[in-house]
């Protein structure tokens, strides 16, 4: 890595390279990503971070893990039958249904995704 310097008076001063990347902010996944990265991964996460790669990484985890437990949760919903009419039928059981298969998912997407 060249590092450059621009000389100002008496003084040398870097020429600082700001990063173009989008710095969305991040979702419940992402920030699960960056703590396991940072606890975890300790060696994979410092390298992303110098070469300004880890934000577009956490964003991409996040996206990834909500569409995929969008995807999982409508899938089981519909393979169980858990419709509309039910939630208007039995509120409670919807409730429980739903939430035990939200839970599975998160379980699923957290191990394979974020956790990977």
């Amino acid at each position: 890595m060249n590092i450059t310097y621009t000389k100002k008076g008496d003084f040398y001063y870097p020429d600082l390279v700001y990063s173009k990347n989008d710095y969305s902010p991040l979702g419940k996944y992402g920030m699960l990503r960056k703590t396991y990265l940072q606890e975890h991964r300790k060696a994979l996460f410092s390298k992303m971070l110098l070469r300004d790669e880890l934000w577009p990484h956490l964003l991409e985890v996040d996206e990834q893990a909500h569409d995929m437990m969008d995807t999982i949760v409508e899938q089981v919903k519909q393979e169980r039958g858990i419709t509309e009419q039910l939630k208007a039928d039995d509120w409670w059981r919807w409730v429980q249904e739903v939430g035990n298969i939200r839970n599975a998912a998160e379980e699923f997407v957290l191990r394979e995704v974020v956790y990977a």
